[in-house]
This record gives C-alpha cells, sequence and structure tokens, in this order.
C-alpha cells in the first residue's frame, strides 16, 4: 500500500547551518502544492519578484524587512503571510533567517 502522507522528523536537520553568505533553499514537498525551506544569511535578499501561485510565507528565525506590493513589514519568527498569485513581494534578511515557503 503506497503511503498517503509525507513525514519530515525535524525541518531543521533538513537546513543545517545557515550558509555564511548566500541563500538555500530545499524543496521538501513537490506535489500539487509545494513546499519549500529558506535560509539566508544576514543581508541576503530576494529581489522584488512574484509568484504564479497563491503562497504562503511563515517565519521561524531571525529578523527580515518583507515587502508586499508597496507595503513594508517587519517580519521575525512566528510571522505568517498569505499573498494571492502575482503580488510582487521581496525579503532581505536583516540577520539570519529561516522561513517556509508554501505554493499552493
Amino acid at each position: 500500500m503506497e503511503k498517503s502522507y509525507h513525514f519530515i522528523q525535524s525541518l531543521d536537520e533538513m537546513a543545517g547551518a545557515i550558509p555564511s553568505d548566500s541563500i538555500l533553499s530545499r524543496t521538501f514537498f513537490n506535489g500539487e502544492n509545494k513546499a519549500i525551506l529558506f535560509a539566508f544569511a544576514a543581508g541576503q535578499e530576494l529581489s522584488e519578484h512574484t509568484a504564479s501561485r497563491p503562497a504562503m510565507l511563515h517565519f521561524l528565525q531571525g529578523e527580515a524587512r518583507l515587502t508586499l506590493g508597496g507595503d513594508e513589514f517587519s517580519a521575525q519568527a512566528g510571522t505568517w503571510v498569505h499573498m494571492p498569485a502575482q503580488m510582487a513581494h521581496s525579503i532581505y534578511a536583516n540577520t539570519p533567517v529561516v522561513m517556509l515557503l508554501y505554493l499552493v
């Protein structure tokens, strides 16, 4: 019988050490929906872009500057965002940041 679930014991282990000068991304679920773990070094940025599907961001660690459309926010552990498809957004890591991205 094929498994109907996807289980990961620890996303922390999947990320490993946050890189010192780059952005790490690891897709940990890729089906109808997609889930990606990001780890940003302080000072790293995902410049403004859009996604073709609605997306959710969940910040697990660190502090970042988040731009959604023309609005700027401070994001930290516990920040959660839902964005419609095609919304322009960017992320700048003020400190080392760990974030989950869900494309739905």
